[in-house]
């Protein structure tokens, strides 16, 4: 649903028909319908009534500042109570920034193309996420942990409102390479004021990508 929903077809407003998804997923209707419930809880898609789903609008700068808000919060936690498992969580969290970076290498290397395909795209940010989910899954929280889930679903409706593509590859893995330093040295506050630095950064280059308001 999410890459559907992500596709460059899908205009905000676009009409959402759960017979027409089914046929596009080979799937029945009910997990099409029970997905949409989900989807709404998250904002990605809105119901009216008597007219089903339709794609949601991007989100403005005031909510995408909210988001972030709430993003720091969670991820500043999240270094917080991983730090004293860093020797635990350190192959892992570099296993996924390798990852990462040659996902990110994909996308720059569609960019001096043209354009970028909308599946490197999503790819890109499924490994961007995947490294933040290492740290989530090292704080041993898992109300954090389900938290940092909910709002998965509205960060990817934030990359929908700023760019159909990614201009932050090399700020974003040289961030990520500063975060494993930071868990690396020993200082246990070093990872909070890394996560807090790159969420910030990761803040500012959506601001100014997104449209006004």
């Amino acid at each position: 649903m999410l890459d559907i929903l992500l596709s460059s077809e899908m205009e905000p407003g676009a009409r959402l028909s759960i017979d027409t998804v089914a046929r596009q997923l080979k799937v029945s209707p009910t997990p099409v319908r029970e997905a949409m419930v989900q989807l709404e809880r998250t904002g990605l898609v809105t119901r009216e009534a008597l007219k089903g789903y339709r794609v949601a609008p991007p989100l403005v700068r005031e909510q995408l500042d909210e988001l972030f808000e709430a993003r720091i919060m969670l991820e500043v936690e999240a270094a917080r109570l991983a730090a004293p498992r860093a020797s635990t969580l350190l192959p892992e969290l570099r296993r996924a920034h390798e990852h990462h970076h040659v996902m990110g290498e994909r996308v720059t290397e569609a960019m001096r193309s043209g354009s970028v395909p909308i599946p490197t795209i999503h790819d890109y940010f499924t490994a961007d996420n995947a490294f933040h989910l290492v740290i989530f899954r090292a704080t041993g929280n898992r109300y954090v942990q389900d938290m940092y889930a909910d709002l998965g679903a509205l960060t990817h409706r934030m990359r929908q409102a700023v760019i159909r593509g990614t201009n932050d590859v090399s700020e974003a893995a040289a961030e990520h390479r500063i975060i494993i330093e930071a868990f690396a040295g020993g200082d246990l506050t070093a990872p909070v004021r890394a996560l807090r630095q790159h969420i910030e950064g990761v803040r500012a280059r959506s601001l100014s990508d997104s449209p006004p308001d």
